[in-house]
This record gives C-alpha cells, structure tokens and sequence, in this order.
C-alpha cells in the first residue's frame, strides 16, 4: 500500500524493555485488536499509552503530517508500542560474526592493549589455523597489526605474548534485529542503545 504504512515502529514488551521493530501496518494491527497501547512523550506529562480507541481521538484532537488515512479517520504514525502480554526477550544466539568479535572485544588488541580504530586491527587465530585451531569464538581474538605481525604463524608463547582475557562466547544478546537500512526515530532514543543496531550482521565464517 502507502509507503508510510511500511514505517518501522518499535517494540517494547510489557516490562517497556526494547524487544522489536515492526511495520505501521502491523503495529496498528496489534493496537486494534487491543494486543499493543502506543506509547507517547509528551514533553509536559513525560511517556503516556493509548489505546486504539485513545489514539484515535488523540490523532483527531491533535492533527499531524505523519498520518495514515482509514475511510473516517486519520490515525498518527504511532513510533513506539507495547505489547501488553509479553514479558521477554526474544531468543537470539550471538552471531558468531567480525562485527560481534569487535564488539566482545571492545576493539583493544587482545595481545597489547591497545584500543585500535577497527580498520587497524585484524582478526587472529589463537592457535593457527594450519595447526587445527577453530574459526570459533573461543579461537579468534582482536589482534593489532604490530601484534598480529609479530605473532605470524605462531601460538602467543611462542611469540612471546600472552593474551589479556581468553576468549569465549558472549553471554550478551542484542535486544532487538534491524538491518542498517532501518532509520531510526527520536523517541526511541529513550528505549535503546543506539550501538545495538548494528549488532547483528549476516553470518561470517571467515
């Protein structure tokens, strides 16, 4: 239909914990059939939540450009929603990923240190691979050139490093999945941490 309809919306669960995004189309779906309240910052009263029927009138008392037009009514774009029965994060595994990788990492070499701009560090084997070490998470660390150069084909003892922390799976999950291509909306600055939207990258065996 209308581009608008195809928006993104945020998700939050019952607990008002970030969980998803969703299209206008389907989070209006969601707030008719009474399963979601769209929450509003009104800069006076703080966060408020409506009901459709709330909404509505709300849309009618308060007119806006970001609306959607239904045979009788116009109905603002809602933004954010909560789900009124749903208490929990969705089940997501880490993706074992470069960006993920960095992200554990925090972007400090794992053999000196250093906090490195990503474009200057590299991805390192503990154990070479050539000597059987996994493309695993608990075989790849965060290594800056200088190190990685020094450590070539070896394994940290024989090169005279030794790692900071050994490397493991992180427990964290994101919150919510979003392509880059999602833009997102001022009033979810509140419910998020913008850093976990790039979060989840395709996979990357490599």
């Amino acid at each position: 239909m209308s581009l608008p309809l195809e928006q993104p919306v945020l998700v939050l669960n019952r607990l008002w914990q970030a969980v998803n995004v969703c299209s206008v189309r389907r989070a209006v779906g969601l707030l008719f059939t009474g399963h979601a309240q769209v929450v509003y910052n009104d800069d006076a009263d703080g966060f408020q939540t409506f009901s459709f029927g709330e909404w509505q009138d709300f849309s009618e008392a308060e007119p806006h450009a970001d609306s959607i037009a239904a045979v009788s009514f116009r109905l603002r774009i809602p933004r954010v929603i909560l789900l009124l029965a749903y208490d929990q994060f969705p089940r997501q595994e880490v993706k074992f990923t470069r960006h993920n990788i960095f992200e554990r990492d925090k972007n400090i070499c794992q053999y000196c240190g250093g906090r490195f701009d990503r474009r200057d560090l590299n991805l390192d084997h503990v154990i070479p691979r050539d000597r059987g070490g996994p493309t695993n998470w608990e075989n790849i660390v965060c290594s800056c050139i200088p190190c990685n150069t020094r450590k070539s084909n070896r394994t940290p003892r024989e090169a005279g490093l030794n790692l900071i922390t050994k490397p493991r799976k992180p427990k964290w999950r994101p919150f919510i999945q979003v392509s880059f291509g999602v833009k997102t909306h001022d009033s979810w600055k509140h419910f998020i941490d913008v850093a976990y939207w790039n979060v989840e990258l395709g996979e990357e065996k490599g």
